[in-house]
C-alpha cells in the first residue's frame, strides 16, 4: 500500500484507488475527459494551480514541461482506475496523486454533493520485474475485459498502444512495447495474457496487486 512504500525515482508502481463505497466516480464523458485532462496537466514539476486557472495562461503554449511521472499505462473504468507510472521526479508520484485530488472538486461542484470521492489513500505496488510489467499492463490495458464491463465504460491506453489514439499520454510506453516485435505481436501476448488472469485470479491478483 501507498503508506508503507518508498517511490524510488526510476521505478516503476501500479497505482489505483476505487470510488468511496464502490461509487461511480465517472458518470458520462464528460468526467472522463476531465480526468485525462488532469492527468496530463497536472504532470509537471512547476505547479499549474486549477485547470481552469491554466486555461489562461498563454505563457504555457509550447513551453517544454519537466514531468513527475511519465505514464506506462491507464485505466478508467465507472468506479475505479489504475496507473503504471514510473517516478521521474523526487516524490514525482506523491506530488501527482494529490494534485489529482482536485478531480473531487471537479465531481462535487458538477454533481451537486459533498465529501470524499475516493475510498481513502489510494493504493500502490512496486512493479519489480518484467514479467510483472508485461502482465500488469495487459491488466491494465484491457481491465474493462477483465471485468467484462462491455463496450462504451471505460478508457483505457489501448489504443494508444495500438496507434488508434494520438494523444500520447503514455509516454513511456515503450518499455513494453519495444519487447515484441510490432504491436500485433503485443496483442497476441495480451489476449494469451488475459485468459490465464481470467483462469487463475489468486495468482494473478498476487502479480498484479
Amino acid at each position: 500500500m501507498a503508506r508503507n512504500l518508498e517511490f524510488v525515482e526510476g521505478e516503476i508502481y501500479h497505482i489505483f484507488n476505487r470510488g468511496a463505497d464502490k461509487r461511480v466516480v465517472f458518470q458520462d464523458k464528460q468526467d472522463f475527459s476531465r480526468f485525462l485532462e488532469s492527468m496530463d496537466k497536472f504532470n509537471s514539476i512547476e505547479p499549474i494551480g486549477s485547470i481552469y486557472e491554466n486555461s489562461f495562461d498563454r505563457n504555457q503554449l509550447g513551453n517544454p514541461v519537466s514531468k513527475l511521472v511519465d505514464f506506462v499505462c491507464y485505466c478508467l473504468n465507472p468506479n475505479h482506475f489504475h496507473f503504471v507510472l514510473k517516478q521521474v521526479s523526487e516524490k514525482g508520484i506523491e506530488k501527482f496523486m494529490h494534485r489529482m485530488l482536485g478531480y473531487t472538486k471537479y465531481f462535487n461542484q458538477k454533481h451537486k454533493r459533498s465529501g470524499v470521492l475516493f475510498q481513502g489513500p489510494f493504493k500502490a505496488v512496486h512493479v519489480d520485474s518484467n514479467e510483472q510489467l508485461l502482465h500488469i499492463s495487459v491488466y491494465v490495458n484491457l481491465n474493462d475485459k477483465v471485468h467484462q464491463l462491455g463496450n462504451g465504460v471505460s478508457k483505457s491506453s489501448w489504443e494508444e498502444y495500438s496507434g488508434a489514439d494520438r494523444q500520447n499520454i503514455c509516454s513511456a510506453k515503450s518499455m513494453v512495447l519495444e519487447q515484441f516485435n510490432n504491436f500485433s505481436e503485443y496483442k497476441k501476448f495480451a489476449s494469451e495474457s488475459l485468459k490465464w488472469i481470467r483462469e487463475n485470479k489468486e495468482e494473478a491478483k498476487f502479480l498484479l496487486e
